[in-house]
């Protein structure tokens, strides 16, 4: 699962954070593995994006619901006028495979290493373990850093990249490659699968499937049998 902040500034990367707890909390209700591979994080606190890798039973089925822009309506904690604003964030959820039969040539790999970084981008590590990985043919880009050695975190980018590239490569069936890479939603109004309004009153809504509860904090605190399509099943 990746998220990335969208439109509205240091609201949307705090938006990240905020989901992100809801989904972490998700998944110690459901006693799923997970870790954070990679992530951005400004000095508030917030992310400009961050990328986690679960494990458990039926994992991509119940989080493929997710997928999408998830729009927050609050007042803002930095406006100094407490106004209300709208921003917003996108969740991608990805099934990591295995074993992808895919075969990359070394030289359409652009690989960096660069130090494991700490909260702030402050480094933490004195050696660069953190890799890097750039498919040039379709600029998709996969960094790892959770590791303790660079020969691991390389791995599971690697892994992650021929994930990313087999998916991408099913989807052919339907649309050519350059379609697919070309086709990008904005993380921005109009475009929100699901919305969650603190101010003036409570509420989450999918838009995609119609449903709809006040119960805000509930869903926040990683209730998501409230709001997705597979409540009944979680």
């Amino acid at each position: 699962m990746s998220i990335y902040a969208g439109a509205g500034g240091k609201d949307a990367e705090d938006w990240v954070s905020i989901l992100l707890k809801m989904y972490t909390n998700f998944f110690d209700k459901q006693m799923y593995n997970y870790k954070i591979t990679d992530y951005n994080q400004n000095e508030y606190g917030g992310y400009r994006y961050v990328d986690v890798e679960i494990e458990g039973n039926f994992v991509y089925p119940i989080l493929r619901f997710e997928r999408g822009v998830h729009r927050l309506v609050r007042i803002s904690p930095f406006s100094a006028k407490k106004l209300r604003h709208t921003s917003f964030a996108y969740v991608e959820v990805l099934p990591l495979i295995e074993d992808p039969k895919i075969e990359i040539r070394e030289e359409d790999l652009e690989i960096e290493t660069f130090r494991a970084s700490g909260k702030g981008g402050q480094n933490v590590n004195k050696v660069e373990t953190a890799v890097r990985i750039r498919y040039k043919p379709l600029n998709i880009v996969v960094t790892c850093q959770s590791e303790r050695t660079q020969q691991q975190n390389k791995k599971i980018a690697l892994q992650i990249l021929k994930s990313k590239i087999q998916n991408l490569m099913e989807e052919m069936k339907l649309k050519k490659i350059e379609e697919i890479k070309g086709k990008k939603i904005e993380i921005a109004w109009g475009n929100q699968k699901r919305s969650y309004v603190f101010d003036p009153y409570k509420l989450v809504k999918d838009h995609e499937f119609g449903y709809e509860t006040n119960k805000l904090e509930e869903i926040l605190n990683g209730h998501l049998e409230l709001i997705n399509p597979l409540g009944a099943l979680l």
